[in-house]
C-alpha cells in the first residue's frame, strides 16, 4: 500500500541528559572552587615579581595532569552511573588511518581560524586594564616533557568534559545546539580564570570554537587532536 504522502514527519529525537543534574553541579561546582584557589595563587605568584623555582613548576605541571584526568574520570563516572558509555561523551573513535588523517585535514584549517581568532579577541581586548598572569614557557628537558605530557591530557581530559559532557548536558536542558555551544565556552573560559579576565574573554571564544566543531562533527576526534596541539605550540613550541 502507497505512503501517505500527508502524513507529518517524525520529530528529531529530544536530546536527553547523558548523566544525572546533581552530577553536573558537582562538575561545576569542583570548577568554581579550582579556579578560585588558582587564582588566589595566581595573585600572589604575580605580586612576588619571582619565577617559580624548578620544582615548584613540575609539581604544578603534574598537579595540573592529575587533575585534568581526575575531572575525566569523574565525567565519565557520571556517564557510567546514568548506564551509558564512554563513546556517549567521545562520539566515536579512530577505526583506521583514514579517519585519523581526515579528523588531521579537519584539524590543521581549524587550527589556523583557532589562530586567528585569538589573534583578534586580544587585539580587541587589549585595552582592557585588568592584571593578567606573567607566563613562563617550559625550559629544560624535564619541565618541557611534562609540559608535553599536560598538553596532550588538556587536549583528551578538556573536551571530554567541556564538548562531551557539559556541551550535550547544556543542549538536553536548553534544547539548543546554539545555547549549549556558548554556555560551554563560557564555563571553559571561566575555568581559566586564573590566567586573568582578559585571558578568559580569549579563551570563552576558542571554547565556542572548539565546541562549534564538536557540534558539526558530532564526535570529539578533531578537536582533541586541535586542542592538544594549540596547548603545545602556545605554551612551549612559539617561544622556541
Amino acid at each position: 500500500m502507497p505512503s501517505d504522502s500527508s502524513a507529518p514527519a517524525a520529530a528529531p529525537a529530544r536530546a536527553q541528559f547523558i548523566a544525572p543534574l546533581w552530577h553536573t553541579f558537582s562538575i561545576l561546582l569542583i570548577f568554581g572552587f579550582f579556579s578560585f584557589l588558582d587564582a588566589h595563587h595566581a595573585q600572589k605568584a604575580a605580586s612576588s615579581q619571582a619565577a617559580a623555582p624548578h620544582n615548584t613548576i613540575l609539581r604544578g605541571y603534574l598537579l595540573s595532569i592529575f587533575y585534568e584526568w581526575g575531572m575525566a574520570s569523574w565525567a565519565w563516572g557520571g556517564v557510567l552511573f546514568k548506564g551509558g558509555h564512554l563513546r556517549d561523551l567521545t562520539g566515536s573513535r579512530w577505526i583506521n588511518w583514514r579517519t585519523l588523517a581526515l579528523d588531521v585535514a579537519i584539524a590543521i584549517p581549524f587550527w589556523g581560524v583557532w589562530e586567528a581568532t585569538a589573534w583578534l579577541v586580544q587585539i580587541a581586548v587589549a585595552r582592557v586594564q585588568t592584571p593578567t598572569t606573567p607566563y613562563h614557557p617550559p625550559s629544560g628537558f624535564l619541565e618541557v616533557f611534562f609540559w608535553i605530557l599536560l598538553s596532550l591530557s588538556a587536549g583528551v581530559c578538556e573536551e571530554i568534559v567541556f564538548r562531551g559532557y557539559l556541551q550535550q548536558q547544556f543542549r538536553a536542558a536548553t534544547r539548543s545546539v546554539a545555547l549549549a555551544v556558548l554556555l560551554q565556552g563560557l564555563v571553559f573560559g571561566l575555568a581559566h580564570s586564573y590566567q586573568g579576565w582578559k585571558h578568559v574573554i580569549v579563551i570563552v571564544a576558542l571554547g565556542i570554537l572548539y565546541g562549534a566543531l564538536v557540534a558539526w562533527r558530532r564526535n570529539l576526534r578533531a578537536s582533541m587532536l586541535a586542542h592538544a596541539w594549540s596547548d603545545l605550540f602556545e605554551g612551549w613550541l612559539r617561544f622556541l
